[in-house]
């Protein structure tokens, strides 16, 4: 039995000579939300879409739930459920009268299955109102509401915030955390907005032009991330060359920003003891403080880029 819900080796999609997705391996434990972060056009939507067998890979290898998924489609996939594009919901009906529908078409026999979906999102049952009058925000919580109906073990989550308003956000994110913690779903979410997968993910795969770059638990990213002294200075670099000289660091301990920015990362050094020595030289301080790496800032580090707007 394996220890993943979702394992691929060396996952590959081609587009004629362009590879959307290459040599990605992918590790989903079981009971956790895995967050896949990447910018629009990194090759997200590509891997979710061959994990449901929507799209053929070109090579590689994937496992759901221990086995292959290739050849057991139909034994696989019933126990998943995916938000990939926004479902074909009927505009003239009511979101109750719309699961309804697709409740019979995946033959649900499960009588609360509809009322305790539309719960988890926040939803009425048997209201009145029609699926055009509702808000971007009701349709996707009624988009998850028909993700979870059919009580699957692992949901696959393309984009779920994209769009919303922050209290929109704020209740997606709280009810795909409650599957995750109160009914043991695993969750494979992806996104572009960095704040919103710290804030809900355990563990992050970084993609980047279809190469999957890093896969860790967000704690350990976030031990990664260091602490440092930041100062602004008139002439940094000589500033550096004396700090350098007075607290033994060495050049990747004090670093220049190309302006008048100056970074320490030996903490052992104290701004109290690096401040006097910098007025007693002559220099002007206008800015000193303590500062931590972002996701953001790691994001940056791991992909070369420029962020991930």
């Amino acid at each position: 039995m394996s220890q993943y819900m979702i394992e691929t080796n060396n996952l590959t999609k081609k587009y004629g000579e362009q590879a959307g997705v290459f040599e990605a391996s992918l590790h989903v434990r079981p009971g956790r939300i895995y967050g896949l972060l990447g910018r629009n056009g990194a090759g997200k939507t590509t891997i979710m879409r061959m994990l449901l067998g929507l799209t053929e890979p070109t090579a590689g290898q994937i496992q759901i739930f221990g086995k292959p998924l290739h050849g057991n489609e139909r034994r696989i996939l019933p126990h998943v459920g995916s938000l990939i594009e926004s479902p074909g919901f009927y505009p003239n009906l009511t979101g109750t009268e719309n699961l309804r529908i697709f409740a019979k078409l995946r033959r649900i026999k499960n009588p609360e299955a509809i009322p305790e979906a539309l719960a988890l999102v926040n939803l009425p049952y048997k209201d009145k109102k029609l699926f055009s009058q509702y808000s971007l925000g009701m349709k996707q919580r009624l988009a998850i509401a028909l993700t979870v109906m059919h009580d699957p073990d692992l949901l696959i989550l393309d984009e779920p915030i994209n769009g919303l308003d922050p209290i929109g956000i704020a209740e997606v994110r709280r009810f795909i955390r409650e599957l995750c913690d109160k009914r043991g779903k695993t969750i494979m979410i992806s996104s572009h907005i960095l704040s919103e997968i710290a804030l809900l993910a355990d563990d992050i795969g970084i993609i980047d032009h279809g190469r999957l770059l890093e896969e860790e638990s967000l704690h350990e990213l976030e031990q990664k991330n260091c602490r440092y002294i930041y100062l602004e200075v008139s002439e940094p670099e000589r500033a550096a060359r004396l700090l350098a000289e007075q607290f033994a660091l060495s050049g990747a301990d004090c670093e220049t920003d190309g302006g008048k920015g100056l970074c320490i990362y030996k903490m052992q050094v104290q701004i109290q003891d690096i401040l006097p020595v910098l007025v007693q030289n002559g220099f002007a301080v206008s800015c000193a403080k303590i500062c931590e790496d972002t996701l953001e800032d790691y994001f940056k580090k791991v992909t070369g880029g420029e962020g991930i707007a």
